[in-house]
């Protein structure tokens, strides 16, 4: 669709239709917290706890996480979490950079986020996993409570993330569910995913869903629809972590026009009828090769494709830090590769509004303030 994007400009934003895509109400749904430290952080907690780190000056630091993320590969890629969850080991920092995440979040124009992380990866100096996440649920009301007194408002909740290839996933499912309403909101696992299916980790889903505990999978990124098959089916699974490669099971039969004639497998019509939403996140798609079947440009992200066909997309950073992106560049970057309007925009919070892990009145508030923004 036409629009007036005028180019990205060096905060990620543009403007569409006249309306800087910054100052819309965006919902935030796949947001790693050891993705998302602020380098100027991440190199004053390394010095307190005498760490090394590859660059002392941040914008430097911000182009080694930037450049040691082009892989092309998601197992390269997740090596650069060993600076960042090294800085994430005491109370004092997972507040910090909870509270950070936030702040950053409301000046990005969010006004609900869910933050994943595992607290399995921050007990190094002596922590609990309890204490671990009580240390992120106080950086979370920090942060809120920063933005409440600047007049804006944000809510965002935990998602308690299990890591697939370890086997302490029934003890954070547990871990999750104690947390209900505490700031827990769903659960999630995450962690290489090829090799490492949702079914080894069958009884931590059925805790879970025991508990109606709500789930996320990563599932689709580093492994094909099988490992999305046994998201829905082993994990249980209101959304996809990603979920882009739910396109191999879409075959293209032929194009009239603008128009594709796709024939659906049985996988993709399940997750397209059923309206599960795909947490897709462009540039950390192309950056771990998980659209390498279609190319290795964002205009071949099959996001596009997967939007006409009425698969509920939605627009997430997965990791700012190492992508260099926020939610609002990632919408700037759809709308100069697909040119996207404000319409599309908002059908995109719409369905993360849909999607969000709260009670339907809630969503449904939701809802209005995105329709109110985009109105405005």
């Amino acid at each position: 669709m036409p629009t007036d994007a005028t180019g990205i400009d060096a905060t990620g934003d543009a403007t569409v239709q006249g309306v800087s895509l910054r100052s819309l109400p965006k919902i935030s749904l796949h947001d790693h917290l050891d993705g998302a430290l602020r380098p100027a952080t991440i190199i004053e907690l390394a010095d307190a706890v005498g760490l090394e780190v590859p660059e002392s000056d941040p914008a430097a630091l911000g182009r080694w996480f930037a450049a040691q993320s082009d892989s092309g590969s998601l197992v390269e890629y997740l090596k650069t979490f060993d600076l960042t969850t090294s800085v994430m080991q005491t109370r004092e920092g997972l507040t910090r950079v909870a509270r950070e995440f936030v702040e950053d979040l409301a000046d990005d124009g969010v006004v609900y986020g869910e933050v994943r992380w595992a607290p399995e990866q921050h007990l190094a100096r002596g922590l609990s996993l309890e204490e671990a996440v009580e240390a992120v649920q106080a950086g979370i009301e920090e942060g809120e409570d920063i933005v409440d007194r600047s007049g804006r408002s944000i809510r965002v909740g935990q998602l308690v993330t299990a890591m697939r290839h370890t086997d302490r996933s029934l003890e954070i499912a547990k871990l999750a569910v104690a947390f209900r309403g505490r700031g827990a909101v769903g659960f999630d696992i995450a962690g290489p995913e090829d090799g490492f299916p949702p079914s080894r980790h069958r009884a931590a889903f059925d805790h879970l869903a025991e508990n109606f505990f709500p789930v996320t999978v990563h599932a689709g990124e580093a492994a094909g629809p099988d490992s999305i098959r046994s998201a829905l089916i082993d994990g249980r699974a209101l959304r996809l972590g990603h979920g882009v490669r739910i396109a191999e099971d879409l075959e293209i039969m032929g194009r009239d026009g603008d128009e594709v004639q796709v024939r659906f497998g049985d996988l993709a019509r399940w997750v397209r009828d059923r309206e599960i939403p795909l947490e897709l996140s462009p540039s950390s798609n192309l950056q771990t090769g998980a659209i390498a079947a279609w190319g290795t440009e964002l205009a071949d992200h099959p996001f596009d494709l997967l939007y006409q066909l009425g698969f509920a997309v939605t627009v997430n950073v997965d990791n700012r830090t190492m992508s260099a992106t926020s939610i609002t560049r990632e919408l700037s970057l759809l709308v100069d590769a697909f040119g996207y309007d404000l319409e599309d925009l908002e059908s995109f919070q719409f369905n993360a509004a849909a999607g969000a892990f709260l009670p339907v009145e809630e969503r449904e508030e939701l809802v209005e303030i995105i329709a109110e923004g985009f109105d405005a």
